[in-house]
């Protein structure tokens, strides 16, 4: 597989053919929604609960501690949400979840080509823990 350094087309633009950029939108992801699975890998399945009370004001006090925040776009925190539960359970996905990935704009094609590439990740890294 091959991987493009996006550090080097600091302002120029990238053409794309129409039809290759339609089938992206319904089937891949964007080089900004892979990087937020890439992240969520490493979040605790905490980070999915809504703060209580005591951790907002303990946060407030000495800093939010909690590791990975919330992401402000609505579309991408679904993403996440989904991308740290695949990571931790795999293919076990609440229903809810999958229908607010879907209502955040995503197709069912984008749900199996994640759940398949945190699949293929996941076996990697188990795989790599065999090794050791």
């Amino acid at each position: 597989m091959a991987y493009m350094n996006f550090t080097e087309l600091q302002g120029a633009p990238v053409a794309v053919p129409a039809d290759v950029a339609a089938a992206v939108g319904k089937v891949g992801f964007s080089a900004l929604e892979w990087s937020v699975v890439a992240i969520a890998q490493k979040d605790r399945l905490s980070t999915l609960a809504t703060p209580g009370r005591l951790s907002i004001a303990l946060g407030t006090l000495f800093g939010n501690q909690s590791g990975s925040a919330r992401l402000a776009d609505p579309r991408l925190e679904a993403l996440r949400r989904l991308s740290v539960l695949a990571w931790h359970h795999g293919h076990a996905v609440p229903r809810h979840e999958i229908r607010a990935f879907h209502q955040a704009g995503f197709t069912p094609e984008q749900y199996e080509t994640l759940l398949g590439s945190i699949s293929r990740g996941r076996s990697a890294l188990n795989q790599g823990r065999r090794t050791r």
